[in-house]
């Protein structure tokens, strides 16, 4: 079959399946089948190209993964976020767009920060694929960057995407009570997190996020907010004065963040919006 036959029928069958971006997301697993980027691919689609043999076995294999509604990031092997790309796969959540409008005010607030005689420090907690870190310690030359994961599974993730992309990440493989215990008061500058904030009695609409995202980054306990209290708690100890907590949410949560926050002794706590317009992130400052 032509590429352009081999397309439209993926295509259909992901629409069928009821994938939410049928047609970019089997241009993505051709691309990957054939190996070339998907703006490669379509600049060759309607060139008469066909499959090899072994091209549309493969190709069969991955439209029926997605098909049963597993991720497209499982199958690529990666995720992109802002201006790189992360490996990712089962037993690491995958990153969203929505977690880059956090990013770029997190690394727009480090950029302006006073740094003191210790550097700028700032901390990634549920770090997961270490987008966040990444992000901030490319951007942010200057600072000391580390990353905080729980989760065994999650892990190996973390040490790929952080050795690749941004080696000075240091990495802390524990739970945020044991950070929160062994971290120095009032010796951080700048806080960051995309925790599990799901209530555990919500079951999420798409499959992909129910059958394949880890559960230890979903569920946040009966509102959705443990372990956004944790993080309160234990910024509220770790900051120095004018230090900087972002902690990400549904579109939701933000008033009861902005609450939990608020009864932790943050000033100045505000919600900003993601990209399409929706509560996304709160933020407040250690008096």
């Amino acid at each position: 079959m032509s590429l352009a036959a081999v397309l439209a029928d993926a295509t259909a069958r992901l629409a069928r399946a009821g994938v939410t971006s049928p047609g970019v997301d089997a241009e993505f697993l051709l691309a990957h089948v054939v190996g070339m980027s998907r703006g490669e691919i379509l600049a060759k689609v309607h060139q008469g190209l066909e499959l090899t043999e072994e091209q549309t076995v493969d190709l069969e294999a991955l439209v029926a993964r997605r098909e049963a509604r597993e991720p497209l990031q499982h199958l690529l092997g990666s995720a992109p976020f802002m201006s790189f790309q992360v490996q990712v796969g089962p037993g690491v959540f995958v990153p969203r767009p929505e977690t880059e409008s956090l990013a770029e005010r997190a690394i727009q607030t480090a950029s302006t920060m006073a740094v003191g005689d210790g550097g700028l420090r700032i901390v990634d907690l549920c770090s997961g694929s270490g987008v966040l870190a990444i992000a901030l310690a490319r951007a942010i030359p200057h600072a000391t960057v580390e990353a905080v994961e729980v989760s065994d599974d999650a892990l190996p993730y973390l040490a790929q995407n952080v050795a690749d992309l941004a080696p000075e990440v240091l990495i802390t493989h524990g739970s945020l009570e044991s950070f929160a215990s062994g971290v120095a008061p009032s010796s951080l500058d700048l806080i960051v997190s995309n925790p599990p904030y799901v209530p555990d009695a919500e079951t999420p609409n798409e499959p992909e996020v129910q059958n394949h995202d880890p559960r230890l980054a979903l569920y946040g306990g009966e509102d959705g907010l443990d372990v956004i209290r944790i993080i309160a708690e234990a910024a509220s100890r770790a900051l120095r004065p004018g230090g900087v907590v972002m902690l990400e949410h549904s579109n939701l949560q933000g008033a009861a963040v902005r609450d939990v926050l608020e009864s932790h002794g943050f000033r100045t706590v505000s919600t900003e919006q993601d990209l399409v317009g929706r509560d996304r992130f709160t933020q407040g400052y250690r008096p």
